[in-house]
């Protein structure tokens, strides 16, 4: 029997997963990634650690089924996107430390472009809001602040790279600079209508060409892993954006499909086909993964903390041993006694892109427990994706008629109950909920010929269970002007 091997590189972690030919998730490995935090909103990682620590995960699942060569039939990659890494071309060496999406620091810059008459040729060719949460501005930084860096890049010495064109580099030995179109239209560098780099807007940044890596399509041998990493080599033939996997894996291939992942930060995609979408609401247009050249569309809701607010709980404040013991600690409250949590730890994503809001806890009295506040940080992650859902559905006309759910969070069950309450729509979670490593899986197994069409992958998607809203109407809306309220706040300068 052969196998497909997904390397899913998140931003707290990576993991390395099997998939049989019913998409069947057979083996599992991860090990944790760390980031450091050297000023007030600025996140960073070790670049050569994203390397390693993937390259560890991938040796390790490999061993726990014994894989032989030949047992592999291709490696799709899917990775934490945005993150920024700019390496030296002739030794693979880091410059600096990698931009984390989450970073803040080239927020000032970012407003001070999007107050500019620019902005409105940067969001209509790519289909995003001007934010510090894409890479543009992150080379930008790098390149200011290294020494010698401009000069370098504009002189073919140095490579820029998401993480996953970073693995392809690594796992090729330096012979494949490329990413996928999942991956560019991440970078605010890309022509979301072309899927090339943009001209006018390399200029406008002054980043070189010479630096960016080839696009190409998600569903594509983009090279071969060599030898030396995995024993045996073994052909490249997927990569997606993490949040574009997920949708794969969700079988939302189709116009109207729609997904919400829920890990560190919360993303709510919609499937749009070859229709490029355009947002009235600050949401965005971006790729879909693709299985040619022929584009394939999303409108995106993004929200930068959702499980990295549970982490906190655990580890900053202590309230909570684990992140899976908030289940019973939330359904041992019968509310939060009006008790509301905004984690804008960061800022806040869709639909504000506020980058100067900070978290805030309200409704605090002497009466206020611990159950409280961890009841009130899951019903944040619901509130916010209630938030994203109303706007994808104003712009899309299209009223959503259920929401495919996954990532880490999605084994809460009263997060999932509380969601379809506070969205008043059924909340479908599938049999494998990591369906971001499944979409990377599913890509390589389509260039490969692992799976013979796109509806043989279709038809290996089934729920797992569905959560179907049962709170009052009146309920549901006060909970709700109650959340804004908060929101408000939170913002309140």
């Amino acid at each position: 029997m052969r196998f497909l091997l997904s390397l899913d590189e998140g931003t707290t972690s990576a993991r390395a997963a099997l998939y049989n030919e019913q998409g069947r998730r057979i083996a599992t490995e991860s090990a944790p990634l760390v980031c450091a935090h050297p000023n007030p909103g600025w996140v960073e990682q070790d670049a050569q650690a994203i390397w390693t620590t993937q390259l560890d995960a991938a040796r390790r699942v490999l061993a726990s089924k014994n894989i032989r060569p030949g047992e592999v039939a291709a490696i799709g990659i899917t990775n934490q996107r945005e993150t920024t890494i700019v390496w030296d071309a002739s030794t693979g060496e880091p410059i600096a430390p990698a931009i984390v999406w989450q970073c803040r620091r080239t927020a000032e810059a970012c407003a001070l472009l999007a107050a500019s008459p620019a902005a409105d040729a940067v969001t209509r060719k790519t289909g995003l809001v001007i934010d510090a949460y894409f890479s543009a501005s992150k080379i930008r930084w790098i390149l200011d602040h290294v020494p010698d860096a401009q000069a370098r890049a504009r002189d073919g010495a140095l490579r820029f790279g998401t993480v996953d064109t970073w693995l392809l580099w690594n796992l090729t030995n330096g012979a494949v600079h490329a990413t996928d179109v999942s991956n560019a239209s991440r970078t605010m560098l890309m022509n979301l209508e072309s899927g090339d780099w943009d001209p006018e807007l390399l200029s406008l940044f002054d980043i070189p060409r010479a630096m960016l890596p080839r696009i190409i399509p998600s569903s594509y041998t983009a090279g071969v892993a060599d030898a030396s990493h995995l024993g045996f080599e073994v052909p490249i033939c997927g990569i997606a954006g993490d949040q574009q996997s997920a949708l794969f894996g969700q079988a939302c291939l189709r116009p109207g499909l729609s997904k919400n992942t829920y890990g560190t930060g919360c993303f709510a995609l919609m499937h749009t086909g070859s229709h490029q979408p355009v947002s009235r609401h600050k949401l965005l247009a971006t790729r879909a993964a693709s299985l040619d050249a022929s584009p394939q569309f999303a409108i995106e809701g993004s929200i930068f903390t959702a499980g990295a607010a549970i982490q906190w709980l655990r580890d900053k404040l202590i309230l909570i041993p684990s992140a899976a013991a908030t289940e019973a600690i939330a359904e041992s409250a019968s509310g939060t006694d009006g008790v509301y949590f905004v984690p804008a730890f960061v800022g806040l994503g869709a639909p504000y892109w506020d980058p100067n809001a900070r978290a805030t806890l309200t409704g605090v009295t002497l009466a206020t427990e611990a159950k409280h506040v961890v009841r009130a940080t899951l019903e944040g992650i619901a509130y916010q994706v209630r938030e994203l859902v109303e706007a994808m559905e104003a712009d899309s006309g299209e009223p959503l008629r259920e929401l495919r759910v996954d990532g880490g969070a999605a084994a809460n069950n009263f997060l999932m109950q509380f969601q379809a309450d506070i969205l008043g729509k059924p909340i479908v979670r599938p049999a494998d909920a990591e369906t971001t490593a499944l979409g990377a899986a599913y890509l390589a197994g389509l260039a490969c010929g692992y799976f013979p069409s796109v509806e043989a992958v279709e038809a290996n998607w089934s729920a797992d269970r569905t959560f179907e809203p049962r709170m009052p109407t009146s309920q549901r809306e006060d909970l709700y002007a109650g959340w804004k309220h908060a929101v408000a706040q939170c913002r309140a300068k």
